[in-house]
């Protein structure tokens, strides 16, 4: 046997992991509530001028995520265009975990539409394989939410993620340990969990083409190159687990960020700076509910060019509250805006995350402002989280009104089909479902 054909492994499954990706979550979705729609080239992202998701039936069209609309469009006349429905997609992301945990307790949600689940020692429990385990949840999803998702089954999450991957739509791809030199040797190294366009750079001029070559070099050698993340990729693509799976939601961040794309561009002044502010308060909001403050703020604005500018700015003191940002905000956006030029987005970037807990005050700070200050944030988020969120805002809010309104600006369509008792900010958690009378324009009608 030679050194490219030779067994990493002889064990089959140590480890039973599998990784779930959701086929072109969102469009799929749509396809789901809406079975007109299947069979159609169709995007979401309307909203923002930007393709969201792309339908395989767009995606064979060579229409992609990232490409602008009107490019899309010209590619295919007959594209469906809908604004993104984030709130449905929500739902249906929750109930797609709901059914991998009929399966097993241990299901850690990697993005809205992926996740991983261990099935390790469950064997007996369902009286059927690891394969035949991760086939009924695969089957379970599309039977019950009109979803099709790909699946991967190995040792570790980098092998499973690479799984998923290799049969895509609808694809299922099982791999012991004693075929795991077959997977990586078919494995290009840029498509490896953790490998960026630098590292794979690097090791391809080191030789390396692929995932095999790389776990056939020395563990020291992988160290030297890439540091510990190399190691444990390493480890990961032999069998070995190195990022087990997790249940528990996430809860510690490196920075908290917000970026609002306009449904057109503008250079209205006081509309651009309310979007800022507007960002500034969503980020607070979550600081506040992490317990968490901020001592490094980056604000950017991104023209319609999409080159954009930004300023980062060091607080003397870590706050969650948007009143103690609103002079470094001002001043920021000043240096930043240009007068006459059009701009796309605001995005702030909150870093340098501390937990907010008692504040012990230096000698000339303003501690009954402060006190104040942390009065009137919990009246704010009482009354918001009655009444929904940003009810209670900042002043610059009376500036959001100040845009066109463009097509861009349709909303989805559970947000114009309320059901009874519903309005636009409180709903039920409920997608409601598109049906054809007499089934006119269902597939095959």
């Amino acid at each position: 046997m030679t050194d490219e054909t030779r067994a990493i492994t002889l064990s089959s499954y140590p480890r039973a992991i599998v990784h779930l990706d959701g086929d072109a979550f969102f469009t799929s979705v749509e396809q789901s509530i809406h079975p007109g729609w299947k069979g159609r080239p169709m995007v979401t992202g309307k909203e923002r001028g930007i393709i969201a998701c792309a339908s395989y039936e767009a995606k064979r069209l060579g229409i992609k995520r990232g490409l602008a609309l009107h490019e899309a469009q010209r590619m295919c006349p007959a594209l469906l265009v809908v604004p993104s429905d984030y709130e449905t997609y929500s739902i249906y992301s929750k109930r797609m975990f709901t059914i991998m945990r009929r399966f097993t307790p241990m299901v850690e949600e990697n993005s809205i539409d992926e996740g991983f689940a261990d099935l390790t020692g469950l064997r007996r429990l369902h009286h059927t394989s690891y394969e035949q385990i991760a086939r009924n949840m695969k089957l379970a999803i599309q039977q019950e939410l009109d979803l099709t998702v790909s699946v991967g089954l190995s040792l570790t999450k980098g092998l499973a993620k690479l799984c998923s991957k290799f049969r895509k739509p609808d694809g299922f791809t099982a791999v012991a340990g004693y075929h795991l030199h077959l997977l990586l040797a078919r494995t290009p190294l840029g498509e490896v969990w953790g490998f960026g366009p630098n590292t794979t750079n690097l090791l391809h001029k080191h030789g390396l083409a692929n995932a095999l070559d790389f776990v056939q070099r020395p563990e020291a050698w992988a160290g030297q190159q890439l540091g510990k993340l190399g190691r444990e990729i390493w480890h990961e693509l032999r069998g070995d687990v190195m990022y087990p799976v997790t249940t528990e939601e996430k809860s510690s961040y490196a920075t908290i960020s917000k970026c609002k794309t306009f449904t057109a561009p503008s250079a209205d002044r006081e509309f651009i700076f309310a979007k800022l502010v507007r960002n500034v308060e969503s980020a607070c909001i979550k600081l506040r509910r992490h317990r968490l403050r901020t001592g490094l703020l980056t604000l950017v604005l991104r023209r319609r060019d999409y080159s954009q500018t930004a300023l980062e700015a060091r607080l003397n003191r870590a706050t969650a509250v948007p009143q103690d940002l609103m002079p470094v905000i001002t001043q920021a956006f000043a240096a930043l805006y240009t007068p006459g030029a059009e701009y796309r987005s605001t995005m702030v970037v909150m870093g340098k995350l501390e937990e907010d807990r008692e504040e012990q005050y230096e000698l000339f700070q303003d501690r009954v402002r402060l006190d104040h200050l942390a009065d009137v944030t919990r009246a704010v988020d009482q009354i918001n989280q009655r009444l929904g969120k940003h009810k209670v805002a900042l002043g610059t809010a009376l500036f959001l009104g100040h845009h066109p309104v463009t097509a861009r600006d349709d909303l989805p369509l559970r947000k114009q089909n309320l059901l009874p008792g519903e309005t636009p900010r409180r709903r039920l958690n409920i997608p409601r479902l598109d049906l054809p009378a007499h089934g006119e324009g269902l597939p095959g009608a």
